[in-house]
Formats: C-alpha cells, sequence, structure tokens
C-alpha cells in the first residue's frame, strides 16, 4: 500500500481461538528475545488443564492469567476483585454474596471454597467473547464452559497461579 509517495506495510489483524490461532513472535532488533516476555494466550490454554491459572502477564503482584474453561470449576472467592475477559467460547458464572468474608483481607488471590458456598444467589452471568465480567471481592463465583472456552483473568498473584515462562515464551 501506498499513500502520499510513502511505502506503508499492509497488516491484516486476525483474532485467534482456542481452534485457529497463529502464535506471533518477538522481532528484536538489536537484542535477545529471550529479554521480552511473549506468549500466545490461546496456544497457552490449548495446552492447559481444565481451570489451571497460567499466568501470561505480570506487574508486581498483579497478573493476567490465562484459563482454559471446560466444564464447570469448583466454588472460589477472593478477597479482592478480579476481572474475567472471555477471550473465546461462552463462559456462566454464578454469583453468591457470602455470608461471612471467608479468606482474610490480606490474602492474594483466589482460594477454592471446597464445597457449596453459605449465602444468597447473587446473579448469574453469560458472557461470550470480548465480555468482561467483574468477580467481587468476597462473594463467591463458579464458572461454567460446555464447550472449552478462554478466559483471561486480572487478579493478584495466588497459591495456586502457576508459572511456566520456559513453555510459553519466546526463546529464540
Amino acid at each position: 500500500m501506498e499513500l502520499g509517495g510513502v511505502g506503508l506495510s499492509t497488516y491484516v489483524t486476525k483474532f485467534g481461538s482456542l481452534l485457529d490461532y497463529e502464535k506471533g513472535g518477538v522481532e528484536a532488533i538489536d537484542d535477545d528475545p529471550r529479554h521480552y516476555a511473549f506468549s500466545n494466550l490461546f496456544e497457552v490454554a490449548a495446552g492447559s488443564k481444565p481451570w489451571e491459572k497460567v499466568v501470561v502477564g505480570k506487574n508486581q503482584q498483579y497478573v493476567l492469567e490465562v484459563i482454559r474453561a471446560d466444564g464447570t470449576s469448583e466454588w472460589r472467592t477472593c478477597a479482592h476483585d478480579e476481572f474475567a475477559l472471555v477471550m473465546d467460547g461462552v463462559v456462566e458464572i454464578d454469583l453468591v454474596a457470602l455470608d461471612e468474608a471467608i479468606v482474610p483481607s490480606d490474602k492474594a488471590g483466589s482460594v477454592a471454597l471446597g464445597g457449596e458456598p453459605a449465602g444468597r444467589p447473587a446473579g448469574r452471568i453469560v458472557a461470550r467473547r470480548g465480555h468482561m465480567a467483574l468477580l467481587p471481592a468476597n462473594a463467591a463465583y463458579r464458572l461454567r464452559a460446555d464447550e472449552p472456552a478462554c478466559i483471561l483473568l486480572q487478579t493478584i498473584f495466588g497459591e495456586d497461579t502457576v508459572e511456566r515462562w520456559s513453555e510459553i515464551c519466546q526463546t529464540v
């Protein structure tokens, strides 16, 4: 494509999915690509176990986790807000307003409840590709996907956050 006598490259943005993605890469001009974190969230989700929380981005204590949604998750709760962005598929989220906070206010990351939450139903969200849902602090939530889906979760690094940098990042 040429614009006003200046040659410009034409780029086409293609949004991927769990079943159809192309892994990009870092093209370092004068540096080593290993100095940069680059992964493809669909590739990470495709290679993950259902509901595994694999970190793909990190800024201090905050992380972006990729989750392969498949089936029904356990009930979870968190002392801080989390945000779930559905990147592919359809994810249903059941929310329960807990009778009392279960985790201490300084506990980072979500925790499994190990059973049904004590509280009142607080709503149900049906989130599709591109939809973001707030998972409020001190509420319980359960996620469900009838077919494999991909979630990008903004949260704080917790006990069950999985780091697999050597497996998911570009090394050459």
